[in-house]
């Protein structure tokens, strides 16, 4: 089970998922986020032994390229319309690609669209909503569950302590990525959400 912690701004935030034994942590580089870090901040955060994950939304190969060196970053998770030629450029090995299932009007039309990026991704992430994260909002998550996919893939949208559980005894998830459902405010975990929320997963 792979459970990743999204939208650190803070040291003490993340020394938290270090102790707790998380796998991933997220810095969001979208300027328009209330989660927004510099690349070079994120540098300066430690990680422990966290792969480091940097979010990505309208930025180009170049921009990308630079926070990857910059941040020390481990794995890019492209939310934008970044093309599959750009995400072969990073490494596929190194991708983690974001999709809606909400935009999707027929089940047959996300499976299109998972097959498209499986060449180009390591991980996919499903997110809630139809675009950005750490809305709060949540996916059905039974009808996941039915999903084809060629790859693991995270569970995103809403997700706590309270519900993480069932989230994945329904949606069959690979991994799981916390963001708004463990803030104080955003950018500002609550530790003692995140050592419930891991707590959670650990007894499911």
């Amino acid at each position: 089970m792979i459970i990743k912690f999204c939208g650190l701004t803070r040291q003490e935030d993340l020394d938290v998922a270090v102790r707790l034994g998380a796998h991933m942590c997220g810095f969001i580089f979208h300027e328009q986020s209330p989660r927004y870090i510099p690349p070079e901040r994120a540098a300066l955060l430690q990680s422990g032994n966290m792969k480091r994950v940097g979010i990505f939304v309208q930025h180009g190969f170049e921009e990308i390229r630079y926070a990857m060196e910059a941040a020390r970053l481990d794995y890019v998770q492209l939310h934008g319309r970044q093309s599959v030629e750009c995400a072969d450029k990073l490494g596929a090995e190194r991708v983690i690609r974001v999709l809606w299932p909400s935009r999707y009007a027929h089940r047959a039309l996300l499976h299109t669209d998972i097959l498209r990026h499986a060449n180009s991704c390591a991980y996919y992430l499903f997110d809630a909503g139809f675009q950005g994260g750490g809305s709060g909002q949540r996916l059905d998550w039974e009808d996941l569950a039915t999903l084809r996919v060629p790859h693991p893939w995270l569970l995103a949208g809403g997700l706590n302590a309270g519900n993480v559980a069932q989230a994945l005894r329904l949606s069959k998830a690979d991994g799981v990525d916390f963001n708004s459902g463990v803030e104080d405010a955003p950018g500002q975990k609550n530790a003692q959400a995140m050592e419930a929320a891991f707590a959670a997963i650990m007894a499911h």
